[in-house]
Formats: structure tokens, C-alpha cells, sequence
């Protein structure tokens, strides 16, 4: 009997933790504007989003590490009424679909915003990226000095943590491969919650909304390959190449990657200046809109 019972708590829990994908047509059917928002970009499949006046300056989000372009709409709404405001879903990212080639390094990342720029006929844009996208945002500026009109680098990726070593590829942790199969939405909940200075406003909705987008078809094994084919390099020869005016906009009680770090930007940035923000986290997009979107706008407006 009571090996009867352990077999069924057992049964249990696994259920409990099993996690499958939800299908395409039923996220879209939920976090899809528009059929045209999902647009072929060199043969890519890729949720974009492109609001404001056509002729207005434009500006480009690019969003973090298994988030998704949702995380700027309340920045987008606030930037488009003077600003072109274009933000996409990374492959194996939202509702991108995986890339093709398997490729989820930062520098095929910057080689997709390019093509997302030229699809777009777009020139020259502002950038702004969070956290993995800073990353990405600094690299393309860095590449590509003619095409970066300004910069705004919000908790940057890119300095290695203390312990790590530049040029080494980074160990995935077997427990973190395992959300393969089991992610329930509490304990995503508890992964979030560092991102927050206060985690109590992560809402309910944000939650759902990233647990929903993460069980997206290959999602979860595209945020996998991404994290074994990181392969962090000296950010600084790249950084001081850069010629935009930068913005480095952090939160004070970021938990992931701390704003000390922005001293390291500010000494290799030829053109960089800092706001810090007090009782902010990681994502001040999600966490204080109104007030983060603020100095974005004075920024941009210079």
C-alpha cells in the first residue's frame, strides 16, 4: 500500500512538472497583432512590429534573454508618437521561429538585425537593448558606426561576472537543460522574480505571458543552443570603436548584472553617460515604464 502510494505521488509530481509546448496557432491567436506582423526576413520567420510615422527617426528595440518584444509595449506606445518604433522576437525567441542554421551566437544575432534594418529600408536608427540585446545593440553600433544614429544601453550584457574567463564557452547547467521538458509556471515565477527590484510588480499578466512564449514551438531549445554557444570576449576593443552618443540606463537593485559594471562601460564608451535608477531591477521597461521611458525621451531628443 504505501509503495502504492509513493508510485502515484511520484506520478504526480512528474505530471506536475511536465511541461509541453503550446501550439503556434494558439499563441498567435493570443500574442499576435497582425498575419502581417510575422514577416520573411533572409530566410527567416520573424515576429515584428513596426508602429509610428513612416518618416519619423526611427528607433529599434531589441529585447533580453527569453523575453520578447512585448516586454517594450509600454516604451513603444510612449516613443511612437514622434519616433518610428520597430521591435522584433529574436529567432527561437516569442514568436520567431528557430533559426535554421542553429546559429544563436551574438554575431549572427547582429548579422539578423541588419537584415530586420534593410528589410525595414531603413538606413540609420537609434538602438536600444536590454540586457542580451544591449549586447547585440553595442555590437552592431560597433560594426556598423554608419547605420547607429544613438544608443541606449539598458543593464548591457557583455563584461565578464567575476569567476568567468573571456573566450571560454559558457557550461550550461544539466538542471537548466531540463526545462526542456518541465517549466512550471511557479518556478519560472521564482527565476523571474530577481529581474525585479520590488518582484512584486511582476504581474500576473507578465508571468503568463512569459511562461506562454517560452513553450513556444523550439523555444526552449533555441535558449539552450544560445546559452551553450555563448562565448563571452573582451568587450572592450569593440566598445571603444563605438562613435554614437550612448546612454547606459540601470537599475540600482538590478540583481542580475549589477550597475557597478557601468563604471567598465563608462571608462571604455567614447561617448557614454549613465542614469542610474533607484529601486529599479533588470527590466525598468516592465518595471517602471513612465518613469524609465523618461530620460530615453530626453536622451533621443538631444
Amino acid at each position: 500500500m504505501a509503495a502504492a502510494i509513493l508510485l502515484a505521488a511520484l506520478v504526480g509530481f512528474g505530471l506536475w512538472l511536465w511541461t509541453p509546448d503550446k501550439s503556434r496557432g494558439e499563441l498567435e491567436s493570443r500574442y499576435l497583432d497582425a498575419p502581417a506582423d510575422m514577416v520573411d526576413v533572409a530566410g527567416l520567420r520573424l515576429h515584428v512590429r513596426d508602429g509610428g510615422p513612416r518618416e519619423a527617426p526611427a528607433v529599434i528595440l531589441i529585447h533580453g534573454f527569453g523575453s520578447s518584444l512585448h516586454t517594450w509595449e509600454a516604451w513603444a506606445g510612449g516613443l511612437s508618437p514622434g519616433y518610428r518604433v520597430i521591435r522584433f522576437d529574436l529567432p527561437g525567441s516569442g514568436l520567431s521561429e528557430p533559426d535554421p542554421t542553429g546559429d544563436y551566437t551574438v554575431g549572427r544575432s547582429v548579422e539578423i538585425l541588419t537584415a530586420v534594418m534593410d528589410r525595414m529600408e531603413i538606413d540609420r536608427a537609434s538602438l536600444v537593448g536590454n540586457s542580451l540585446g544591449g549586447r547585440v545593440a553595442w555590437n552592431f553600433a560597433a560594426r556598423n558606426p554608419g547605420r547607429v544614429d544613438k544608443l541606449v544601453l539598458i543593464s548591457p550584457d557583455g563584461f565578464a561576472s567575476p569567476g568567468e574567463e573571456y573566450g571560454r564557452r559558457t557550461e550550461v547547467p544539466f538542471p537548466m537543460k531540463l526545462m526542456r521538458y518541465a517549466l512550471p509556471r511557479v518556478l519560472l515565477g521564482m527565476n523571474l522574480a530577481p529581474a525585479y527590484g520590488d518582484p512584486g510588480r511582476m504581474s500576473d499578466a507578465y508571468l503568463d505571458r512569459y511562461h506562454d512564449l517560452i513553450r513556444a514551438p523550439g523555444v526552449r531549445d533555441a535558449m539552450i543552443a544560445r546559452m551553450e554557444q555563448a562565448v563571452r570576449e573582451d568587450p572592450v576593443p569593440l566598445l571603444r570603436l563605438i562613435q554614437a552618443p550612448t546612454l547606459l540606463l540601470w537599475g540600482e537593485k538590478d540583481a542580475l548584472i549589477p550597475v557597478a559594471n557601468a563604471e567598465d562601460y563608462l571608462l571604455a564608451l567614447p561617448h557614454g553617460t549613465l542614469v542610474r535608477l533607484p529601486g529599479i531591477g533588470h527590466v525598468p521597461q516592465e518595471e517602471a515604464p513612465a518613469a524609465s521611458l523618461e530620460p530615453v525621451k530626453d536622451f533621443l531628443a538631444r
